[in-house]
């Protein structure tokens, strides 16, 4: 059961079934809880943790539920005279509107701009009672993702693959010299070296299949350091993202050294 004297020990992370007990009246139920009796229980299989006098249990594994504010990475799957339909690894539709972009677009000229296949950053600016998802690509350093690669782990797991203050994607940029954006939805961008890309493409392989072991960050760091030196790592598939480039698009820019960090609850940015 989860106690005041291991809440705040970080390199406790204890899976917890539905109903079982994991704590009592000197907690709050939060995500994932319930009371009874004066106790709280878990209300689904994940990773229970205490935070602000609350117990929570994060999922495992669960679809993202769009909320207003996220920045997440999606696909293009469909386009319409006025706007596209984008893919957020949602049960829910994602629609990008004409004028949320940086571009002025003609109506019925919108494939000039984005087509199918091709990965964006965005922020979700709306969610309507009926789940219909609004984005926006108009804040600074949203943008379209050409090239690289992209991987997909649960959302509930993105806060091991960045880490406590960004400490594991911070690890994984500069141990491989790669950039890397990180969805709130668990989609994960990676550019660089293909040989990098493969590396942190087993790292994150490994924090997935890994998120509720402690010591996580020493293995991972023993690993980058292993294989940067030997380049032994294995080739991962090559799942080059990004459909066909939009050159000479007007607005368009790689990410450069000049961009800011972002809050590590969004999405990592920079090297």
């Amino acid at each position: 059961m989860f106690d005041k004297d291991n809440s705040n020990d970080a390199r406790k992370r204890i899976l917890v079934v539905p109903g079982e007990e994991i704590g009592d009246d000197s907690f709050r139920p939060g995500m994932g809880t319930y009371m009874k009796d004066g106790k709280i229980f878990a209300s689904q299989l994940g990773l229970v943790n205490e935070r602000a006098g609350y117990i929570n249990v994060n999922p495992i594994s669960s679809k993202y539920l769009p909320r207003s504010g996220d920045s997440v990475i999606g696909i293009v799957k469909d386009v319409g005279p006025s706007s596209w339909i984008v893919d957020i690894n949602s049960p829910y539709p994602a629609l990008l509107h004409i004028n949320e972009v940086p571009w002025k677009v003609d109506f019925g000229d919108t494939a000039s701009y984005l087509t199918v296949g091709n990965v964006v950053l965005v922020k979700i600016i709306h969610v309507d009672e009926t789940k219909r998802v609004q984005l926006s690509m108009k804040e600074h350093g949203l943008r379209i993702l050409n090239g690289g690669q992209l991987v997909r782990i649960s959302h509930s797991k993105v806060p091991r693959v960045i880490g406590k203050n960004g400490s594991m994607i911070s690890m994984l940029k500069q141990s491989t010299d790669s950039r890397m954006f990180v969805g709130q939805n668990g989609n994960i961008w990676i550019d660089g070296e293909i040989e990098n890309i493969n590396l942190v493409r087993r790292a994150i392989e490994i924090i997935d299949n890994k998120t509720h072991v402690s010591g996580l960050t020493d293995e991972i760091r023993v690993f980058l350091s292993e294989n940067v030196k030997t380049g032994t790592v294995k080739s991962t598939e090559n799942t080059s993202i990004g459909g066909k480039p939009m050159k000479d698009t007007p607005g368009l820019e790689e990410p450069g050294e000049d961009e800011p960090d972002v809050d590590e609850n969004s999405i990592e940015v920079s090297k």
